[in-house]
């Protein structure tokens, strides 16, 4: 009753008049001109009155793409302006200056998997110089000289041996092998990447990058083994970008769908997370101002945050095997488009079990046939050969220096020290190294190495209650752990690092001058790896080792022979040790009549291409082995006592079966 009242005391004015009924008009449209026309047949003064909101880039003409205020920053993903969901709209530079949007697509937008980087920002320091001599080249970004000092401010330096790397032997067999460059400035590399190589101290090629650049830029596959330390990186990144950087930009994915995939032109598998991500940012310093925007991808992180950073565009994936297939069963990642796989440490990724990951990575994905394949590491087992025979096409073996080996630049001292003595003995050694970077004014950086993980942290306990800064790092610490402890110790704060093999292969740590194995590892090859981390680039260092019979006994040969070849000095008690070793073997393969003669498999590892050998040459059938002139690893089995041993009737059939 009350209602209807009221309702008719508002139709009836101050005046007592009736007065007609109107429509509701909200506050913020009141006392505005109306216009009951069509919206297309309005006049340009109608127009006039949306200005603001036209001007905001909302409607100006073409999706969102022509405004104002909004198309000037620089989005989050990095790419283009606000282009809708059309990969060709975006791209430029877009900072409010039209002499710079020379190329539609350059930019990459939020949803264009082949984008760049995020330059669209009003700031000065983006603008190309017209004294740049890559002005006039539409896939080069402007100069960032904050992102320069990031990237090139430390540079590794060249040690007094460097020199000598010309020296090194280099074995090169195959099929039409195309000759080495003597100089990066002189090579067919993209002219943008020899002033990125110039910028990062890169003045002359190693003997692994002189071929292998060479090797790549041809279009062939490659197997390439060098000692550690000797640039093998770069040997493959560079001719890799160089490539990338003459072809340009793929074009765009016809998937316009929300959760579109990912297609990486070159993908770079490895065994580690540490190792993954110090190639990528190797990958990141070469990539500098190009359209290639590289990414990486491992375990131990957010999987969510390495796909929002996928979203951004991905020209070159550096990933971990385990991580790899993980993106790809979410849908995240297509091989469909790679030109490039690299296999790096392949043989460490087979020891640590990832062999099914990478075969279904390989061959059941959707990878291209026709792409390149190269696989690097310091040692190649014959299983990796076995495994670049289903992965290579008509591949180039390179090998340079004696395959396996270590450099000669790194003084190798064994100690035997029993276990109740380690302690007090790398207190010793500690000691006299940190007088020595005292007197020399210099920060030298120590790295232990341990078998196990409990072994890694009591030791780092130990020293840290002897007063020395130490860090440790080994799997069962959090992936944030060991980026802290890798950033600690590279920055000297803590000069000293206790690790288990987690660190052995791969990691590029400037300054390390002494590498201590507190424990040996039970395969020569951790070995060579672990003392590869000093002495690098033709820089000198020092390996001191803990022997103890009791259980190093195992690798005692080929740790003399390994110090013969690189012409190291061989202790007297080492003579007396291997008799004693090997009456102890002889004795217990008397005891067992073992008549097993493992002569079928040869080797585990030559300095050869394991294509150029024969059946008469494939490593024993049996009896004794030894160490050959082809390397530590050539001898023939250790034959046992079998009636058959030493008639050499073994094949490769045996031994690939």
């Amino acid at each position: 009753m009350v209602c209807k009242q009221s309702e008719k005391l508002a139709n009836v004015s101050l005046s007592g008049e009736k007065r007609e009924r109107q429509q509701y008009v909200p506050p913020h449209a009141r006392n505005r001109s109306g216009d009951s026309r069509a919206f297309d047949n309005r006049s340009s003064d109608g127009e006039q009155v949306r200005s603001n909101y036209h001007s905001r880039g909302y409607n100006s003409g073409n999706s969102f793409n022509n405004g104002n205020s909004y198309n000037n920053r620089g989005n989050f993903y990095g790419g283009g302006n606000r282009g809708g969901f059309d990969r060709s709209s975006g791209g430029g530079y877009n900072r409010g200056n039209d002499s710079f949007q020379k190329k539609d697509n350059w930019g990459g937008s939020r949803y264009n998997s082949n984008g760049g980087g995020n330059y669209n920002r009003q700031d000065s320091r983006f603008e190309k110089d017209p004294n740049d001599p890559f002005f006039d080249r539409d896939d080069v970004k402007p100069r960032d000289t904050r992102l320069e000092d990031k990237l090139f401010g430390s540079q590794h330096n060249t040690g007094i041996n460097f020199a000598n790397y010309d020296d090194i032997p280099v074995d090169v067999s195959g099929n039409d092998i195309p000759e080495g460059i003597e100089s990066f400035q002189a090579s067919d590399m993209d002219e943008l990447l020899k002033d990125t190589v110039t910028k990062a101290g890169y003045h002359n090629p190693t003997p692994v990058q002189k071929h292998s650049v060479s090797i790549v830029c041809a279009g062939r596959d490659l197997m390439a083994c060098a000692q550690t330390g000797s640039g093998k990186t770069a040997a493959f990144l560079l001719p890799i970008l160089s490539q990338n950087f003459k072809d340009g930009p793929p074009p765009p994915s016809q998937d316009y769908g929300y959760r579109r995939k990912v297609e990486p032109n070159a993908l770079v598998l490895a065994p580690t997370r540490e190792l993954a991500i110090q190639i990528f940012e190797e990958a990141r310093k070469f990539s500098y101002r190009s359209w290639v925007r590289p990414c990486v991808c491992y375990g131990g992180q957010p999987i969510g945050d390495q796909m929002r950073d996928l979203d951004r565009g991905c020209g070159l994936l550096v990933a971990t095997p385990g991580r790899l297939v993980d993106l790809i069963d979410r849908g995240k990642i297509s091989l469909g488009r790679i030109g490039y796989l690299v296999l790096d440490e392949a043989d460490r990724m087979l020891d640590m079990g990832f062999e099914p990951q990478i075969r279904r990575i390989v061959e059941q994905e959707n990878m291209p046939y026709e792409r390149q394949t190269l696989m690097f590491s310091a040692t190649f087992p014959r299983n990796i050969q076995m495994l670049a025979r289903d992965f290579l096409q008509d591949y180039i073996f390179l090998a340079v220096g004696r395959v396996g080996s270590t450099s000669e630049n790194i003084t190798q001292r064994i100690e035997y020290v029993e276990d109740e003595d380690k302690r007090s003995v790398l207190l010793d050694i500690l000691h006299n190294d940190l007088d020595a970077a005292e007197a020399n004014g210099t920060n030298n950086l120590t790295l232990v190495f341990t078998e196990t993980k409990r072994a890694a942290d009591m030791l780092c306990e130990f020293l840290l209650d002897n007063k020395f800064y130490a860090t440790s790092i080994h799997g069962d610490r959090s992936q944030r752990e060991r980026e802290n402890a890798l950033a600690s110790f590279r920055s000297g704060r803590t000069p000293i690092m206790v690790a288990t093999a987690v660190a052995a292969r791969g990691l590029d740590i400037p300054n390390v001058t002494h590498v201590v194995n507190f424990d040996l590892p039970s395969d020569i090859d951790d070995y060579v790896h672990r003392i590869g981390r000093t002495g690098r680039a033709g820089n000198t260092g020092k390996a001191t080792a803990f022997f103890n019979l009791g259980h190093d006994k195992n690798i005692l040969k080929e740790l003399t022979e390994l110090l013969r070849e690189a012409n190291q000095e061989i202790p007297t008690w080492i003579a007396q040790k291997t008799r004693e070793a090997d009456r102890e073997n002889q004795q217990r393969s008397f005891n067992k009549k073992a008549a097993r003669g493992r002569g079928g498999g040869g080797a585990r590892f030559g300095a050869s291409d394991y294509r150029n050998e024969t059946r008469s040459n494939t490593g024993g059938g049996g009896g004794g082995g030894g160490y050959n002139s082809g390397g530590y690893y050539n001898g023939g089995g250790y034959g046992g006592y079998n009636n058959n041993a030493g008639n050499n009737n073994s094949s490769f059939d045996d031994h690939w079966n």
